[in-house]
């Protein structure tokens, strides 16, 4: 019998009255991709038809950490262990553009999510020594601040909240999570 996965989607939309297409990450809870597009769309309704996905991730291991999804029903084990996504913005002297790069770790709470974060090459290296305000930075702030991160828990849906429990289990053995990229359509995502 299959199994709920956790879900990591990159959705991708060229809104009106945009030069350039946006993003923004989709967490969901599934037996597969395509039960989430109703989901997506109500995630993001403005971007209307020009909403897509750009790549895909089943979130199986994190970190030396299965993720399992377990429903609440279910007798949650004893673990003070929580999943985490982050959004590192930063910059590169001569492009007039911020980089970025998302992390998925596992901690024991935001304070320990942070100095994951801070100990990634992509924030100590997307500096303009020169420009204080440059800092890498989780988005959209000038230094680190806890409202950036996010609980996976937090980003879930009403109902997969009220359905479901996401669980770590130690697991050193487990093999990287298989990313999915390019462009595709929501009406192209087959089982």
């Amino acid at each position: 019998m299959a199994e709920p996965k956790l879900f990591m989607v990159l959705l991708g939309s060229k809104a009106k009255q945009r030069n350039i297409e946006q993003h923004d990450f989709f967490f969901g809870i599934a037996y597969n991709l395509q039960e989430l597009i109703p989901r997506m769309r109500d995630f993001w309704p403005e971007a209307g038809s020009s909403l897509h996905i750009d790549g895909w991730r089943e979130v199986r291991h994190v970190e030396g950490y299965s993720v399992n999804i377990i429903p609440t029903s279910a007798n949650r084990p004893d673990n003070n262990k929580r999943l985490f996504f982050v959004n590192l913005g930063g910059y590169i002297s001569g492009r007039l553009e911020e980089q970025h790069y998302t992390l998925l770790t596992v901690q024991d709470d935001r304070k320990w999510a942070v100095k994951a974060a801070t100990d990634t090459e992509f924030f100590k290296t997307n500096t303009i020594k020169a420009v204080k305000s440059a800092a890498a930075h989780i988005d959209e702030k000038y230094g680190i601040d806890v409202d950036e991160i996010y609980r996976i828990e937090d980003l879930l849906s009403d109902d997969d909240k009220t359905n479901w429990h996401i669980h770590l289990k130690p697991d050193i053995e487990g093999q990287a999570d298989s990313i999915q990229l390019g462009y595709l359509k929501l009406d192209k995502v087959q089982l």
